[in-house]
């Protein structure tokens, strides 16, 4: 019987698997507001306070007097930890499922990002191993979420739904950035974390609660949505042990041009998130809660970039206008060209007005690249995907820990000629990422990867107008029985 896709989304008003895009949407933006808040949190925790007291005003030093070394340490410590956990994360991924997984590694994040303040107050290196420990909880998030969309996103949905899900990093930056500014000026910079660390646990128990690890295991779904998800994707119900194609996997050069866009990706973009409401202090010398709405007004539109994108991708696959590769590199290249010229012209702009506009086309439509490289790795592999969005994040994660130690050691004395390097080398960096992902990228299951759900992804290679013909020859994985 086949169950048409018109069928598994006509009988409720929200499908489940576009409610797994829409929690999960709100679990990314917690996320990235707990990842983003340090870098609004550590303006206030540096800089002179003033003081009211019953003889007058009077300006007192800062809480905490790092030197810029120091400050790129405290920013950069995330990363220790973030970077350790992600390969492990898509192998249990793999193994057990990601859902679980995934509610773990904000609930634990979140946890720490209320003892944030205590922390911090304890001794910097406290701040350092709280922040490591976030970073390797919330490192098994992404290829946790890969593993629950090989199991909840059909092929021609497949860019939409996890657009709309990756989305909430960047409306979630939106919110936290003006959000923690207001909240230190008014409440004091330990607001910040108490607040994101509510709403995280909060949120961990509402998905772990209304959400399920497969369409086959959801109790609330439709009959018609869960025969036409189980249908298409091959979804199986009896539980198998997966031998991982290591070898193969890692001599795979199109994997190698995912990793090499997700480095150059978040090169540019942590170098942004983490320095940019210290950008708009240094140049401009704006205050923490202008200085975050400004840095947040580019991620708003790459929020929007972003979810279009997904829409406008899926239909240009279905409508049989390129094929999945095309697709693939047609959005990444493109995001990140526009992402590279607009670096240069903001490095080199000699207004606010001029500036920000720059900032705000680079990155926001740099988000076109979430259509391409990012949704990529379910494409060559659906069934491996948790695993090779933990190779690619494991090394574009390099850029969190090296980005704001480089910048700290240019931004010396925080001129403006300074600050320019920095935007020239994210600008070589994407420049560099466009040409190997154009030169090796594919939108082809792998061999090694066509066991189990080979049918369901060869038919959507079909779809998009692909042949298979270049599937290497690789001894496919084993599966066993689990008793």
């Amino acid at each position: 019987v086949c169950y048409s896709n018109q069928h598994a989304t006509s009988s409720v008003w929200l499908p489940r698997r576009y409610l797994v895009a829409l929690l999960s949407f709100f679990g990314f933006a917690n996320i990235y507001a707990m990842r983003v808040n340090l870098s609004v949190a550590i303006v206030a925790m540096t800089n002179n306070r003033t003081i009211i007291t019953a003889n007058g005003t009077r300006i007192v030093g800062p809480e905490f007097d790092w030197n810029s070394g120091v400050y790129g340490i405290v920013l950069s410590s995330f990363f220790y930890g973030y970077i350790l956990t992600q390969v492990i994360g898509g192998w249990v991924a793999c193994k057990y499922g990601g859902k679980n997984l995934f509610g773990l590694g904000v609930a634990v994040t979140a946890l720490f990002t209320l003892l944030t303040p205590i922390l911090a107050r304890m001794s910097v290196y406290m701040l350092v191993f709280g922040r490591v420990i976030e970073g390797l909880f919330e490192g098994v998030t992404f290829p946790a979420m890969h593993a629950v969309w090989s199991k909840w996103s059909p092929p021609d949905e497949r860019s939409r739904l996890v657009a709309i899900s990756y989305s909430g990093c960047y409306f979630g930056t939106v919110a936290a950035l003006p959000l923690c500014g207001a909240l230190a000026e008014r409440l004091g910079w330990s607001s910040i974390f108490y607040v994101f660390g509510v709403i995280g646990l909060v949120w961990s128990l509402i998905w772990c609660t209304i959400i399920s690890e497969t369409p086959s295991t959801d109790k609330r779904i439709s009959f018609y949505e869960k025969e036409y998800l189980e249908e298409v994707l091959n979804l199986s119900s009896s539980k198998s042990k997966l031998d991982v194609p290591w070898r193969s996997m890692l001599m795979c050069l199109p994997v190698w041009s995912i990793v090499a866009a997700h480095f150059a990706e978040n090169w540019g973009f942590y170098t942004l998130l983490t320095e940019l409401p210290s950008y708009m202090n240094d140049i401009f010398h704006y205050d923490m809660q202008n200085a975050g709405l400004l840095a947040a007004l580019p991620y708003l539109v790459m929020g929007i970039v972003v979810q279009s994108s997904g829409f406008m991708a899926d239909w240009l696959r279905t409508s049989g206008h390129l094929s999945t590769m095309q697709v693939r590199k047609l959005f990444t290249c493109c995001g990140f060209v526009t992402r590279a010229l607009f670096l240069l012209a903001a490095a080199h702009a000699s207004t606010l007005v001029s500036i920000v506009a720059s900032l705000t086309v680079a990155v926001g439509f740099g988000g076109l690249s979430y259509a391409g490289f990012s949704v990529n790795h379910l494409d060559i592999a659906p069934q491996y995907a948790s695993i090779l969005m933990g190779i690619s994040n494991t090394v574009a994660t390099l850029p969190g820990i090296l980005s704001p130690l480089l910048t700290g050691h240019i931004v010396q004395n925080r001129s403006t000629s300074e600050w320019q390097t920095v935007f020239h080398i994210s600008a070589i960096i994407y420049v560099l990422g466009a040409i190997v992902y154009a030169v090796l990228a594919s939108g082809k299951v792998q061999a090694w990867a066509a066991v189990g759900q080979e049918q369901a992804y060869l038919s959507d290679n079909e779809h998009s107008q692909t042949s298979t013909e270049d599937l290497l020859p690789v001894t496919p994985p084993r599966y066993h029985s689990v008793r």
